[in-house]
């Protein structure tokens, strides 16, 4: 997986509020999906972009409504500033002691806070705060018509699976989250990181404000951003097709010349970088499979041949593809050797 857009500097904190009677989807759904976004380099050593932490809203321990019990070291009276706060659902944050407590505590940091999630009934919270006037939210279709009527000022859009305003973001709940999730992990480590992510999770990007649940007629004329919308999935899935510029401005029927321009643009790569690296990443996973050799991976990830494989893979990563193979069987042999010691 590559992420390099944030490994020049310090990991981003995020904070993932907890409290008795929480979603554990909700809450789950980010964590692991943050987690997915972690550097998988046996060469480098280097930490992932995010440093994630669960902070008790009313204590150290809490319990979910499926009852899962999460212990953490944080709560709201000693966690460090984040940059982005998310706030999961469940019945117990709609009212009572952690609802006040949370909005509260956003009400005095929601200045110094870059961005701040809600999913599924974590917007109540976000609302008593003060901080969602005039402006557009969505929840879950179950909580819409309370919402409204405690909260008449906030725009409610309920068939948009998650939605952007400003430094705010919510969803509906469930793999609504997780898909909100992969767009601040889009905002932070760029479209290539966030698929790379979407691909391990078994996923598709989706950009904010996307009406999965709408009834409404199906809509034929769509913009560029929607024509680009599924086009990297469908790459990472066919990789040793014909992924040339023609035949990929074929699929979202545009002018090669065209695509290529508004292609940059959303990826901020051209199509032949972005393609290559995703050759690319997909051979190093394959390369770490004993039995899979240098020819086959070459072959099922596009390449004509397996000279002008190794020749790009060595141009990315510094490293032959049998040098690849060979670091990864040193590796685990260190690894199986510390396991007989330690036992």
């Amino acid at each position: 997986m590559k992420i390099e857009k944030l490994n020049a500097r310090q990991p981003i904190g995020i904070a993932i509020l907890g409290f008795d009677g929480v979603s554990a989807l909700d809450l789950t759904g980010p964590l692991e999906t943050f987690f997915a976004a972690r550097v998988d380099d046996v060469e480098t050593e280097r930490p992932g972009p995010y440093q994630v932490r669960l902070i008790g809203v009313t204590g150290k321990s809490f319990t979910s409504e499926s009852g899962l019990v999460y212990k953490t070291r944080y709560t709201l009276r000693n966690a460090v500033l984040a940059d982005t706060v998310i706030i999961p659902g469940g019945a117990a944050v709609q009212t009572g002691e952690a609802s006040r407590k949370i909005a509260e505590w956003l009400s005095s940091r929601a200045v110094s806070i870059r961005r701040i999630a809600s999913v599924c009934g974590g917007i109540y919270a976000v609302a008593k705060a003060g901080l969602l006037e005039t402006r557009k939210i969505t929840t879950h279709w179950k909580l819409v018509q309370d919402f409204r009527r405690q909260f008449p000022r906030v725009d409610v859009d309920p068939a948009a699976s998650f939605i952007k305003d400003g430094k705010f973001y919510s969803c509906g709940g469930g793999t609504a989250a997780m898909e909100m999730t992969l767009a601040l992990i889009q905002e932070d480590c760029g479209a290539r990181g966030a698929l790379s992510v979407a691909r391990e999770l078994v996923m598709r990007l989706r950009p904010p404000g996307d009406r999965e649940n709408t009834l409404e007629p199906l809509q034929f004329e769509c913009g560029p951003m929607d024509r680009f919308a599924d086009l990297p999935a469908w790459i990472a899935s066919h990789l040793s097709d014909n992924l040339s510029v023609e035949a990929l401005a074929g699929r979202v029927c545009l002018c090669p010349r065209h695509f290529s321009r508004l292609f940059k643009r959303f990826f901020h790569a051209s199509p032949a970088v972005f393609v290559e690296e995703l050759r690319l990443d997909e051979a190093r996973r394959r390369l770490r499979v004993p039995r899979n050799s240098i020819e086959d991976v070459a072959r099922d990830v596009g390449y004509k041949s397996a000279d002008s494989f190794r020749r790009a893979f060595e141009r990315r990563y510094g490293v032959s593809p049998l040098g690849y193979k060979r670091n990864l069987r040193i590796e685990n042999n260190k690894i199986y050797r510390s396991s007989l010691f330690a036992a």
